[in-house]
């Protein structure tokens, strides 16, 4: 009810001392910080989420030289700490989130460069798009990046990364900064100024303790918030979806749809996400291959790893090649279609709404 429309009964409701009373009221409700629901529900209580956040595409062709043009004007150090560039949505001017909930950015280290080690209450990973030579040190625990694996670094735990190389490296970070943002929920610690190992191990200590499959050291087993397996290499992700399409032309089910494999990262210890609050995923469509029409009211980011074809975000399609980076924003219709063999790691908020009963999916159609 609006304070224009007249309530069943009710001969005076628009009469002007009626009105003159309601404006009043109206005055005094805000003056001590009161709304009344019936001015604002449809606000509070969409019929459908009504997302702030747009669907966008960043070409990593645009990406990949401005972070380089970075690293000649901007050192890494204390302070800023990371060279990290934020893709902030244009539907959420002022705040550099790529989601209301998800921050995304392209982190470029230049050659024989450091970045210190640190610690936050918000929970982090690293996907590498291409390159190689840089060690994330988690917790003491020096870690290798490269080309398709996906590297963790759960809430709290001191990282820093060093790039051993003569080459510079870029990749995607993914961390959960908006939605601890608002819950009031960050904290931050300076750690060392240069990473507390220099060692470069082909296999992190948490891969030779979780990384044989189906196995868990007894000395450790019960579970853990966030997963103990801080890496997941690529060779393993392409075989498991290699398997899943073998198997879909062999008639073994295993595949989401026709020609979609996909394996989303989980923890060891208790079988759910690898992370707390952000669901991590590889999918892989056959050339030719496309993906229905859906969409949720958890929001995600893609990044193309391998391969082209286009992405449809609601009426619009748009290409995709290497390495372009796509936010979906919550109940937009989103559907992929490959031109080539079709390789995209997305992450999205899906495991928030998850665990409080919020999360929901529709097919149109």
């Amino acid at each position: 009810m609006t304070d224009t429309e007249t309530p069943a009964g009710t001969d005076t409701f628009d009469s002007a001392e009626h009105q003159a009373r309601l404006k009043e009221l109206y005055r005094d409700f805000e003056a001590a910080g009161m709304t009344p629901l019936w001015l604002t529900r449809e606000g509070l209580m969409p019929s459908h989420p009504q997302p702030k956040a747009v669907p966008h595409l960043w070409r990593w062709a645009d990406l990949l030289p401005l972070a380089a043009r970075s690293a000649e004007l901007v050192p890494v150090g204390r302070g800023g700490e990371r060279r990290a560039i934020s893709l902030g949505n244009p539907g959420l001017p002022g705040d550099p989130y790529t989601t209301p909930t998800l921050w995304a950015a392209i982190q470029y280290l230049a050659p024989r460069e450091d970045a210190p080690e640190h610690r936050h209450s918000q929970s982090a990973f690293r996907f590498v798009v291409q390159g190689e030579g840089v060690w994330t040190v988690v917790d003491g625990d020096p870690v290798a990046m490269r080309r398709g694996d996906l590297l963790l670094t759960p809430g709290w735990a001191f990282h820093g990364h060093q790039n051993v190389s003569d080459t510079p490296m870029a990749w995607l970070d993914g961390l959960d900064i908006p939605l601890v943002a608002e819950t009031d929920q960050g904290f931050f610690e300076f750690g060392p100024d240069q990473v507390r190992t220099r060692a470069t191990p082909e296999r992190s200590n948490s891969e030779r303790l979780w990384g044989s499959p189906g196995l868990t050291p007894v000395a450790l087993a019960g579970p853990r918030p966030a997963s103990p397996l801080v890496a997941y290499r690529w060779a393993y992700t392409d075989a498991a979806l290699t398997a899943q399409l073998e198997l879909e032309s062999e008639g073994v089910a295993g595949v989401l749809e026709p020609g979609h494999a996909a394996i989303r990262y989980t923890n060891p210890t208790s079988g759910g996400d690898a992370l707390t609050t952000m669901r991590t995923e590889f999918h892989r469509l056959r050339a030719g291959a496309a993906t229905r029409p859906s969409r949720t009211s958890a929001s995600s980011v893609w990044q193309v790893f391998d391969g082209a074809g286009s992405v449809r975000l609601g009426d619009q399609p748009r290409p995709l090649e290497r390495g372009d980076v796509i936010a979906v924003p919550a109940w937009t219709e989103f559907s992929l279609q490959a031109a080539s063999q079709l390789d995209l790691f997305t992450f999205s908020d899906a495991p928030v709404f998850e665990k409080l009963n919020l999360l929901r999916t529709d097919v149109p159609g």
